[in-house]
């Protein structure tokens, strides 16, 4: 009885460890954000562990930029420290616009970026790229979710013209016509409705205006910026303070990427594209979504152009993808080897396997497949 009682003590302890770990994830700014497995040990897996080869690397590889990717990269770097001793890889979330900054500073060896470069950035980049200029690498893919809290209602559908009008803020109570049109036999209250959106810079906020600029253009006639342009609504630090209002507050939505509305347990909308049925935010669906992406980007540039307005079965279109900023050529000499190293681990199978398992879409594998031929070129 004791030996099945200390059993039972230690699973419990063991599942909580678990929660733990998935709340801490999806802090973006935290210092330590932990996962079970191999990143909560320090240990890779055994399938991570295969996919890293450390090769050259060494000394200290600092990078920095968009939070919305931070959750994925410290998993990576837990893994990949575990596995190359002697090795530090320091990844400071802040936002894509100070990570781009940074890069064009050369205080780091790699920046990561909810959009690609601007040709102003690309010009600027070739000051510290001796030889070249700084160029895309898709990495991580991700569905930003719209979460929702209205007392009584567990489901809502929404479409992009709506979606525009509530953010902004000509929609401005949950029992409007637009709203209960798509969502029939569904209670809506009169509540006030609370649109929250980020106060600071964020490639979140870019995307989200490049879905609504494509999918709604009538209602929505804000070119796509890192700054929030609409007016009225309520602005929050992040998509952990998004999400925590959003939580909070009763009549609130707000947008963030997937893994926040998983761990608070905040409802998501589902998005009508025109498809048979609405879809939800999924890493699933926001794959499918990203796999009609072209390559926009020329020459070792692998920026990509997604498809906003898909009406393709099972394709969640509010998407983000962040990429990891490197030189072509002109790399720093003392951290080149440990970028390559690190690189080709996010961009293996074991690497972008991570992804999934965690909230997030992999790049799909045609792209992905690009993406490491030019790792391995880099100089």
């Amino acid at each position: 009885m004791k030996l099945q009682r200390k059993n039972m003590l230690r699973a419990s302890a063991l599942g909580a460890l678990v929660v733990s770990g998935a709340l801490v994830l999806t802090a973006c700014g935290s210092d330590d954000n932990t996962k079970d497995g191999g990143a909560a040990s320090g240990k890779p897996s055994a399938a991570a562990a295969g996919d890293i080869k450390c090769g050259d690397a060494k000394g200290k590889l600092l990078a920095s930029g968009s939070s919305a990717q931070k959750n994925a990269v410290d998993l990576w770097v837990k893994n990949y420290m575990a596995a190359c001793s002697g090795v530090e890889v320091n990844y400071k979330s802040s936002s894509s616009g100070e990570g781009i900054v940074a890069f064009n500073q050369g205080t780091v060896g790699f920046a990561g970026s909810d959009s690609a470069l601007k040709p102003e950035q690309v010009e600027e980049s070739k000051k510290i790229c001796t030889g070249g200029q700084g160029i895309n690498l898709p990495m991580v893919g991700g569905p930003i979710a719209l979460g929702f809290n209205v007392a009584g209602v567990d489901k809502l559908n929404l479409d992009a013209p709506t979606i525009a009008n509530i953010f902004n803020d000509k929609i401005k109570k949950w029992d409007d016509e637009a709203i209960k049109k798509l969502n029939p036999g569904v209670t809506l209250p009169s509540t006030a409705i609370q649109a929250f959106h980020r106060s600071e810079d964020s490639g979140t906020t870019e995307n989200l205006g490049k879905y609504l600029k494509a999918a709604a253009p009538e209602a929505w006639t804000y070119d796509a910026a890192k700054k929030w342009p609409a007016p009225g609504g309520l602005g929050a630090t992040g998509s952990a303070g998004v999400a925590t209002q959003v939580k909070q507050v009763d009549g609130s939505i707000g947008y963030f990427e997937l893994s926040y509305a998983s761990a608070q347990g905040i409802k998501t909308v589902d998005l009508n594209t025109g498809a048979a049925a609405p879809v939800k935010a999924s890493a699933e669906s926001a794959s499918k979504a990203i796999a009609a992406a072209k390559i926009a980007g020329t020459g070792s540039d692998l920026a990509l152009k997604l498809d906003y307005t898909t009406k393709a079965e099972g394709a969640y279109p509010i998407v983000l993808v962040t990429y990891e900023v490197v030189c072509d050529k002109g790399n720093k000499p003392e951290t080149l080897a440990t970028v390559k190293s690190f690189l080709n681990y996010t961009a293996s199978d074991a690497g972008q396997k991570v992804l999934s398992e965690n909230g997030y879409a992999p790049i799909p594998a045609e792209i992905n497949t690009k993406v490491r031929e030019v790792i391995n070129s880099l100089s």
